[in-house]
Protein backbone atom coordinates (compact mmCIF):
# COMPACT_ATOMS: atom_id res chain seq x y z
CA UNK A 1 0.00 0.00 0.00
CA UNK A 2 3.12 2.21 -0.25
CA UNK A 3 2.72 3.54 3.30
CA UNK A 4 5.87 2.05 4.87
CA UNK A 5 7.55 5.48 4.81
CA UNK A 6 5.46 6.26 7.90
CA UNK A 7 7.58 3.89 9.98
CA UNK A 8 10.89 4.13 8.10
CA UNK A 9 11.57 7.83 7.46
CA UNK A 10 13.42 9.80 10.21
CA UNK A 11 10.86 11.32 12.57
CA UNK A 12 11.57 15.06 12.28
CA UNK A 13 11.57 15.15 8.45
CA UNK A 14 8.56 12.82 8.49
CA UNK A 15 6.49 15.01 10.81
CA UNK A 16 7.49 18.12 8.88
CA UNK A 17 6.61 16.57 5.52
CA UNK A 18 3.20 15.49 6.83
CA UNK A 19 2.47 18.64 8.84
CA UNK A 20 3.77 21.56 6.79
CA UNK A 21 1.26 21.17 3.95
CA UNK A 22 -1.48 21.08 6.58
CA UNK A 23 -0.03 24.08 8.43
CA UNK A 24 0.02 26.05 5.18
CA UNK A 25 -3.57 24.98 4.47
CA UNK A 26 -4.66 25.95 7.96
CA UNK A 27 -2.94 29.33 7.71
CA UNK A 28 -4.77 30.05 4.46
CA UNK A 29 -8.00 28.87 6.11
CA UNK A 30 -7.23 31.23 8.98
CA UNK A 31 -6.60 34.02 6.50
CA UNK A 32 -9.96 33.26 4.93
CA UNK A 33 -11.67 33.48 8.35
CA UNK A 34 -10.06 36.84 9.01
CA UNK A 35 -10.79 38.22 5.52
CA UNK A 36 -14.38 36.95 5.70
CA UNK A 37 -14.84 38.70 9.06
CA UNK A 38 -13.12 41.81 7.73
CA UNK A 39 -15.59 42.13 4.85
CA UNK A 40 -18.59 41.35 7.07
CA UNK A 41 -17.40 44.01 9.53
CA UNK A 42 -17.56 46.49 6.64
CA UNK A 43 -21.30 45.82 6.41
CA UNK A 44 -21.85 46.85 10.05
CA UNK A 45 -20.87 45.98 13.59
CA UNK A 46 -24.31 44.35 13.92
CA UNK A 47 -23.35 42.00 11.10
CA UNK A 48 -20.16 41.08 12.95
CA UNK A 49 -22.16 40.41 16.11
CA UNK A 50 -24.55 38.24 14.07
CA UNK A 51 -21.60 36.13 12.91
CA UNK A 52 -20.41 35.80 16.51
CA UNK A 53 -23.84 34.48 17.55
CA UNK A 54 -24.07 32.03 14.62
CA UNK A 55 -20.55 30.73 15.26
CA UNK A 56 -21.44 28.22 18.03
CA UNK A 57 -24.00 26.42 15.84
CA UNK A 58 -21.72 26.65 12.82
CA UNK A 59 -19.02 25.12 14.99
CA UNK A 60 -21.44 22.29 15.87
CA UNK A 61 -21.59 21.32 12.19
CA UNK A 62 -17.80 21.45 11.99
CA UNK A 63 -17.57 19.41 15.18
CA UNK A 64 -19.75 16.57 13.92
CA UNK A 65 -18.19 16.43 10.45
CA UNK A 66 -14.57 16.84 11.53
CA UNK A 67 -14.97 14.69 14.64
CA UNK A 68 -16.43 11.72 12.80
CA UNK A 69 -13.84 12.14 10.04
CA UNK A 70 -11.10 11.90 12.68
CA UNK A 71 -12.54 8.48 13.48
CA UNK A 72 -12.33 7.55 9.79
CA UNK A 73 -8.71 8.75 9.69
CA UNK A 74 -7.62 6.84 12.80
CA UNK A 75 -9.30 3.55 11.83
CA UNK A 76 -7.88 3.60 8.28
CA UNK A 77 -4.35 4.48 9.47
CA UNK A 78 -4.40 1.72 12.11
CA UNK A 79 -5.51 -0.95 9.63
CA UNK A 80 -2.92 0.16 7.08
CA UNK A 81 -0.19 -0.10 9.73
CA UNK A 82 -1.45 -3.58 10.63
CA UNK A 83 -1.49 -4.57 6.92
CA UNK A 84 -5.29 -5.03 6.83
CA UNK A 85 -6.01 -3.22 3.55
CA UNK A 86 -9.51 -4.69 3.10
CA UNK A 87 -10.64 -3.34 6.45
CA UNK A 88 -9.15 0.04 5.60
CA UNK A 89 -11.29 0.16 2.44
CA UNK A 90 -14.37 -0.82 4.42
CA UNK A 91 -13.69 1.93 6.98
CA UNK A 92 -13.42 4.53 4.20
CA UNK A 93 -16.63 3.39 2.50
CA UNK A 94 -18.74 3.31 5.64
CA UNK A 95 -17.21 6.62 6.67
CA UNK A 96 -18.50 8.33 3.52
CA UNK A 97 -21.98 6.74 3.82
CA UNK A 98 -22.41 7.76 7.46
CA UNK A 99 -21.06 11.24 6.75
CA UNK A 100 -23.86 11.71 4.22
CA UNK A 101 -26.45 10.83 6.85
CA UNK A 102 -24.87 13.25 9.31
CA UNK A 103 -24.96 16.08 6.77
CA UNK A 104 -28.68 15.70 6.08
CA UNK A 105 -29.56 15.61 9.79
CA UNK A 106 -27.39 18.64 10.55
CA UNK A 107 -29.00 20.73 7.79
CA UNK A 108 -32.51 20.13 9.11
CA UNK A 109 -31.63 20.45 12.80
CA UNK A 110 -29.44 23.55 12.68
CA UNK A 111 -31.75 25.60 10.45
CA UNK A 112 -34.69 24.62 12.66
CA UNK A 113 -33.17 25.66 16.00
CA UNK A 114 -31.66 29.01 14.97
CA UNK A 115 -34.61 31.32 15.82
CA UNK A 116 -34.87 29.89 19.34
CA UNK A 117 -31.08 29.83 19.78
CA UNK A 118 -30.65 33.46 18.77
CA UNK A 119 -33.44 34.54 21.10
CA UNK A 120 -31.33 33.34 24.03
CA UNK A 121 -28.58 35.89 23.35
CA UNK A 122 -30.03 38.99 21.72
CA UNK A 123 -33.26 40.97 21.60
CA UNK A 124 -32.14 42.99 18.57
CA UNK A 125 -34.33 42.28 15.56
CA UNK A 126 -31.63 43.61 13.23
CA UNK A 127 -28.97 41.23 14.57
CA UNK A 128 -31.42 38.31 14.60
CA UNK A 129 -32.44 38.92 10.99
CA UNK A 130 -28.81 39.15 9.83
CA UNK A 131 -27.92 35.95 11.70
CA UNK A 132 -30.84 34.06 10.16
CA UNK A 133 -29.96 35.25 6.65
CA UNK A 134 -26.39 34.02 7.09
CA UNK A 135 -27.15 30.74 8.84
CA UNK A 136 -29.82 29.46 6.44
CA UNK A 137 -27.39 29.54 3.53
CA UNK A 138 -24.32 28.29 5.39
CA UNK A 139 -26.17 25.39 7.03
CA UNK A 140 -27.61 24.38 3.66
CA UNK A 141 -24.12 23.18 2.68
CA UNK A 142 -23.83 20.70 5.59
CA UNK A 143 -23.81 17.64 3.32
CA UNK A 144 -21.04 19.17 1.21
CA UNK A 145 -19.06 19.88 4.38
CA UNK A 146 -19.55 16.29 5.58
CA UNK A 147 -18.31 14.79 2.31
CA UNK A 148 -15.40 17.20 2.10
CA UNK A 149 -14.23 16.41 5.62
CA UNK A 150 -14.55 12.66 5.07
CA UNK A 151 -12.38 12.77 1.96
CA UNK A 152 -9.91 15.14 3.62
CA UNK A 153 -9.27 12.64 6.41
CA UNK A 154 -9.18 9.68 4.00
CA UNK A 155 -6.47 11.43 1.98
CA UNK A 156 -4.54 12.27 5.17
CA UNK A 157 -4.76 8.69 6.45
CA UNK A 158 -2.69 7.49 3.48
CA UNK A 159 -0.18 10.34 3.75
CA UNK A 160 -1.43 12.35 0.77
CA UNK A 161 -0.89 15.66 2.53
CA UNK A 162 0.12 17.62 -0.58
CA UNK A 163 -3.08 16.67 -2.39
CA UNK A 164 -5.08 17.55 0.71
CA UNK A 165 -3.35 20.92 0.80
CA UNK A 166 -4.17 21.60 -2.86
CA UNK A 167 -7.84 20.77 -2.33
CA UNK A 168 -8.14 22.88 0.82
CA UNK A 169 -6.30 25.82 -0.74
CA UNK A 170 -8.55 25.74 -3.79
CA UNK A 171 -11.63 26.08 -1.58
CA UNK A 172 -10.16 28.81 0.62
CA UNK A 173 -8.90 30.86 -2.31
CA UNK A 174 -12.27 30.56 -4.06
CA UNK A 175 -13.90 31.74 -0.85
CA UNK A 176 -11.59 34.73 -0.47
CA UNK A 177 -12.19 35.79 -4.09
CA UNK A 178 -15.97 35.37 -3.87
CA UNK A 179 -16.41 37.23 -0.56
CA UNK A 180 -16.15 40.84 -1.80
CA UNK A 181 -17.76 39.98 -5.14
CA UNK A 182 -20.91 38.56 -3.53
CA UNK A 183 -21.06 40.80 -0.45
CA UNK A 184 -20.66 44.12 -2.26
CA UNK A 185 -21.93 43.14 -5.71
CA UNK A 186 -18.82 43.69 -7.81
CA UNK A 187 -19.21 43.53 -11.58
CA UNK A 188 -22.38 41.82 -12.80
CA UNK A 189 -23.11 40.22 -9.42
CA UNK A 190 -25.87 41.57 -7.15
CA UNK A 191 -25.03 43.02 -3.74
CA UNK A 192 -26.02 40.26 -1.31
CA UNK A 193 -24.54 41.59 1.94
CA UNK A 194 -24.23 39.00 4.70
CA UNK A 195 -25.96 36.41 2.49
CA UNK A 196 -23.11 36.87 0.01
CA UNK A 197 -20.60 35.99 2.73
CA UNK A 198 -22.56 32.82 3.50
CA UNK A 199 -22.81 31.84 -0.17
CA UNK A 200 -19.09 32.43 -0.71
CA UNK A 201 -18.36 30.11 2.21
CA UNK A 202 -20.57 27.35 0.85
CA UNK A 203 -19.21 27.62 -2.69
CA UNK A 204 -15.64 27.49 -1.38
CA UNK A 205 -16.43 24.26 0.47
CA UNK A 206 -17.95 22.86 -2.71
CA UNK A 207 -14.77 23.62 -4.65
CA UNK A 208 -12.69 21.67 -2.11
CA UNK A 209 -14.99 18.65 -2.34
CA UNK A 210 -14.88 18.70 -6.14
CA UNK A 211 -11.08 18.75 -6.03
CA UNK A 212 -11.00 15.59 -3.89
CA UNK A 213 -13.39 13.78 -6.21
CA UNK A 214 -11.49 14.83 -9.35
CA UNK A 215 -8.18 13.68 -7.83
CA UNK A 216 -9.73 10.29 -6.97
CA UNK A 217 -10.71 9.86 -10.63
CA UNK A 218 -7.42 11.06 -12.11
CA UNK A 219 -4.94 9.67 -9.57
CA UNK A 220 -6.63 7.09 -7.30
CA UNK A 221 -5.37 6.88 -3.73
CA UNK A 222 -4.48 3.52 -2.09
CA UNK A 223 -7.69 3.37 -0.03
CA UNK A 224 -10.83 2.68 -2.03
CA UNK A 225 -14.44 3.77 -1.54
CA UNK A 226 -16.90 1.50 -3.33
CA UNK A 227 -20.03 -0.60 -3.23
CA UNK A 228 -18.13 -3.89 -2.81
CA UNK A 229 -16.77 -2.68 0.54
CA UNK A 230 -20.24 -1.83 1.86
CA UNK A 231 -21.03 -5.19 3.50
CA UNK A 232 -22.42 -4.60 6.98
CA UNK A 233 -19.74 -4.67 9.67
CA UNK A 234 -21.09 -3.84 13.11
CA UNK A 235 -17.63 -3.83 14.64
CA UNK A 236 -16.28 -1.42 12.05
CA UNK A 237 -19.16 1.02 12.48
CA UNK A 238 -18.79 0.77 16.26
CA UNK A 239 -15.08 1.57 16.01
CA UNK A 240 -15.70 4.57 13.73
CA UNK A 241 -18.16 5.99 16.24
CA UNK A 242 -16.03 4.90 19.20
CA UNK A 243 -13.36 7.34 18.04
CA UNK A 244 -15.61 9.74 16.15
CA UNK A 245 -18.08 10.51 18.95
CA UNK A 246 -15.44 11.59 21.50
CA UNK A 247 -13.67 13.56 18.75
CA UNK A 248 -16.98 15.20 17.84
CA UNK A 249 -17.57 16.16 21.45
CA UNK A 250 -14.03 17.54 21.55
CA UNK A 251 -14.89 19.76 18.62
CA UNK A 252 -18.35 20.70 19.90
CA UNK A 253 -17.24 21.77 23.36
CA UNK A 254 -15.99 25.19 22.16
CA UNK A 255 -19.56 25.93 21.05
CA UNK A 256 -20.82 25.18 24.56
CA UNK A 257 -18.06 27.35 25.98
CA UNK A 258 -18.74 30.28 23.66
CA UNK A 259 -22.47 30.15 24.34
CA UNK A 260 -21.84 30.06 28.10
CA UNK A 261 -19.38 32.95 27.95
CA UNK A 262 -21.78 34.94 25.77
CA UNK A 263 -24.38 34.66 28.53
CA UNK A 264 -21.88 35.91 31.13
CA UNK A 265 -20.56 38.76 28.96
CA UNK A 266 -23.95 39.90 27.64
CA UNK A 267 -24.89 40.86 31.20
CA UNK A 268 -22.21 43.58 31.03
CA UNK A 269 -22.40 44.83 27.43
CA UNK A 270 -23.02 43.60 23.89
CA UNK A 271 -19.53 44.94 23.10
CA UNK A 272 -17.98 42.09 25.12
CA UNK A 273 -19.92 39.54 23.08
CA UNK A 274 -18.45 41.12 19.95
CA UNK A 275 -14.96 41.01 21.52
CA UNK A 276 -15.33 37.30 22.22
CA UNK A 277 -16.48 36.69 18.64
CA UNK A 278 -13.53 38.63 17.25
CA UNK A 279 -11.12 36.73 19.52
CA UNK A 280 -12.36 33.39 18.23
CA UNK A 281 -11.89 34.62 14.68
CA UNK A 282 -8.34 35.77 15.46
CA UNK A 283 -7.35 32.65 17.38
CA UNK A 284 -8.05 30.52 14.33
CA UNK A 285 -4.91 32.06 12.82
CA UNK A 286 -3.03 30.46 15.70
CA UNK A 287 -4.87 27.25 16.53
CA UNK A 288 -5.64 26.19 12.95
CA UNK A 289 -1.91 25.98 12.07
CA UNK A 290 -1.38 24.09 15.35
CA UNK A 291 -4.18 21.82 14.20
CA UNK A 292 -2.18 21.35 10.99
CA UNK A 293 0.57 19.82 13.15
CA UNK A 294 -2.03 17.55 14.75
CA UNK A 295 -3.38 16.51 11.35
CA UNK A 296 0.10 15.58 10.20
CA UNK A 297 0.85 13.73 13.44
CA UNK A 298 -2.44 11.83 13.76
CA UNK A 299 -2.04 9.28 10.92
CA UNK A 300 1.63 8.81 11.87
CA UNK A 301 0.90 7.80 15.45
CA UNK A 302 -2.01 5.63 14.28
CA UNK A 303 0.06 3.85 11.66
CA UNK A 304 3.05 3.28 13.96
CA UNK A 305 0.78 2.18 16.79
CA UNK A 306 -0.80 -0.39 14.44
CA UNK A 307 2.70 -1.49 13.42
CA UNK A 308 3.70 -1.79 17.14
CA UNK A 309 6.38 0.94 16.81
CA UNK A 310 5.80 2.52 20.23
CA UNK A 311 9.20 4.22 20.39
CA UNK A 312 8.42 6.13 17.20
CA UNK A 313 5.02 7.09 18.59
CA UNK A 314 6.73 8.78 21.55
CA UNK A 315 9.23 10.56 19.32
CA UNK A 316 6.50 11.79 16.96
CA UNK A 317 4.62 13.23 19.95
CA UNK A 318 7.70 15.11 21.19
CA UNK A 319 8.50 16.61 17.78
CA UNK A 320 4.89 17.68 17.21
CA UNK A 321 4.79 19.32 20.66
CA UNK A 322 7.89 21.41 19.90
CA UNK A 323 6.47 22.53 16.56
CA UNK A 324 3.13 23.52 18.08
CA UNK A 325 4.89 25.42 20.87
CA UNK A 326 6.75 27.47 18.24
CA UNK A 327 3.45 28.51 16.66
CA UNK A 328 2.04 29.50 20.05
CA UNK A 329 5.05 31.69 20.83
CA UNK A 330 4.47 33.68 17.64
CA UNK A 331 0.81 34.14 18.52
CA UNK A 332 1.67 35.34 22.00
CA UNK A 333 4.09 37.95 20.66
CA UNK A 334 1.49 39.35 18.24
CA UNK A 335 -1.27 39.60 20.85
CA UNK A 336 1.04 41.25 23.36
CA UNK A 337 2.52 43.80 20.95
CA UNK A 338 -0.24 44.82 18.51
CA UNK A 339 -3.62 43.95 20.11
CA UNK A 340 -5.21 47.31 19.24
CA UNK A 341 -4.36 46.85 15.56
CA UNK A 342 -5.72 43.29 15.56
CA UNK A 343 -9.02 44.34 17.11
CA UNK A 344 -9.25 47.34 14.81
CA UNK A 345 -9.50 45.00 11.84
CA UNK A 346 -12.97 43.89 12.95
CA UNK A 347 -14.39 46.60 15.18
CA UNK A 348 -15.09 50.29 14.70
CA UNK A 349 -16.09 51.59 18.14
CA UNK A 350 -13.29 52.64 20.46
CA UNK A 351 -14.99 50.86 23.39
CA UNK A 352 -14.91 47.52 21.59
CA UNK A 353 -11.33 47.96 20.37
CA UNK A 354 -9.97 48.86 23.81
CA UNK A 355 -11.87 46.07 25.55
CA UNK A 356 -10.65 43.65 22.90
CA UNK A 357 -7.03 44.72 23.26
CA UNK A 358 -7.21 44.06 27.00
CA UNK A 359 -8.75 40.66 26.33
CA UNK A 360 -6.07 39.63 23.83
CA UNK A 361 -3.23 40.54 26.19
CA UNK A 362 -4.71 38.48 29.02
CA UNK A 363 -5.84 35.47 27.01
CA UNK A 364 -2.53 35.14 25.15
CA UNK A 365 -0.67 34.46 28.40
CA UNK A 366 -1.97 30.88 28.14
CA UNK A 367 -1.14 30.25 24.47
CA UNK A 368 2.25 28.55 24.92
CA UNK A 369 1.18 26.10 27.61
CA UNK A 370 -1.96 25.22 25.64
CA UNK A 371 0.22 23.38 23.09
CA UNK A 372 0.51 20.51 25.59
CA UNK A 373 -3.27 20.03 25.64
CA UNK A 374 -3.64 20.40 21.87
CA UNK A 375 -0.95 17.85 20.99
CA UNK A 376 -1.82 15.37 23.75
CA UNK A 377 -5.48 15.33 22.74
CA UNK A 378 -4.63 14.92 19.05
CA UNK A 379 -2.14 12.13 19.71
CA UNK A 380 -4.67 10.20 21.77
CA UNK A 381 -7.20 10.49 18.94
CA UNK A 382 -4.64 9.09 16.51
CA UNK A 383 -4.08 6.16 18.87
CA UNK A 384 -7.80 5.44 18.93
CA UNK A 385 -8.13 6.52 22.58
CA UNK A 386 -11.11 8.81 22.21
CA UNK A 387 -12.18 8.77 25.85
CA UNK A 388 -8.96 10.18 27.33
CA UNK A 389 -8.81 12.78 24.54
CA UNK A 390 -12.34 13.84 25.39
CA UNK A 391 -11.43 14.21 29.06
CA UNK A 392 -8.73 16.74 28.14
CA UNK A 393 -11.23 18.77 26.14
CA UNK A 394 -13.83 18.59 28.91
CA UNK A 395 -11.31 20.06 31.32
CA UNK A 396 -10.28 22.75 28.86
CA UNK A 397 -13.71 23.89 27.71
CA UNK A 398 -16.14 23.01 30.50
CA UNK A 399 -14.93 21.66 33.83
CA UNK A 400 -12.28 24.33 34.44
CA UNK A 401 -13.04 27.21 32.07
CA UNK A 402 -16.73 27.84 32.74
CA UNK A 403 -16.44 27.77 36.57
CA UNK A 404 -13.29 29.92 36.37
CA UNK A 405 -15.07 32.49 34.18
CA UNK A 406 -18.09 32.57 36.49
CA UNK A 407 -16.08 32.97 39.69
CA UNK A 408 -13.52 35.45 38.35
CA UNK A 409 -16.18 37.61 36.66
CA UNK A 410 -17.97 37.93 40.00
CA UNK A 411 -14.87 39.56 41.48
CA UNK A 412 -13.28 41.26 38.45
CA UNK A 413 -16.19 41.88 36.08
CA UNK A 414 -15.81 40.95 32.39
CA UNK A 415 -12.02 41.07 32.75
CA UNK A 416 -12.34 37.98 34.95
CA UNK A 417 -13.53 36.00 31.92
CA UNK A 418 -10.30 36.84 30.07
CA UNK A 419 -8.21 35.76 33.08
CA UNK A 420 -10.15 32.50 33.09
CA UNK A 421 -8.56 31.54 29.76
CA UNK A 422 -4.93 31.44 30.91
CA UNK A 423 -5.83 29.88 34.26
CA UNK A 424 -7.65 27.10 32.41
CA UNK A 425 -4.80 26.49 29.96
CA UNK A 426 -2.30 26.12 32.79
CA UNK A 427 -4.44 23.67 34.79
CA UNK A 428 -5.42 21.66 31.71
CA UNK A 429 -1.85 21.36 30.39
CA UNK A 430 -0.74 19.65 33.60
CA UNK A 431 -3.71 17.28 33.48
CA UNK A 432 -3.32 16.62 29.74
CA UNK A 433 0.30 15.55 30.00
CA UNK A 434 -0.51 13.23 32.89
CA UNK A 435 -3.44 11.69 30.99
CA UNK A 436 -1.34 11.17 27.86
CA UNK A 437 1.52 9.55 29.78
CA UNK A 438 -0.79 7.30 31.76
CA UNK A 439 -2.46 6.00 28.57
CA UNK A 440 0.65 5.46 26.48
CA UNK A 441 3.43 4.30 28.79
CA UNK A 442 3.77 0.53 28.53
Amino acid sequence: MEQTFMKEKPVLPLVLSMSLPMVLSMMVASLYNIIDSYFVAKISEDAMTALALVFPVQNLINAVTIGFSIGINAVIAYHLGAKMEGLANRAATWGVILSTVHGVILTIFCIGIMPLFLGMFTSSLVITDLALQYSRIVFGFAVVISWGMAYEKIFQSVGRMFLTMISMLAGCIANIILDPILIFGWGPFPELGIEGAALATGLGQTVSLCMYLIICLIKPIPVKVGYKYLSWDKGMVARLYGIGIPATLNMALPSLLISSLNVILAAYSQAYVTVLGVYYKLQTFLYLPANGIVQGMRPLVGYNYGANEKGRVREIYQVALCLAAGIMVMGTVLCQTVPVWLMGLFATSNETIQAGATALRMISVGFLVSSVSVISSGALEGLGKGGPSLMISLLRYVLVMIPAALVLSRFLGPVGVWHGFWVTELVTAVAAYWIYRSKTVS
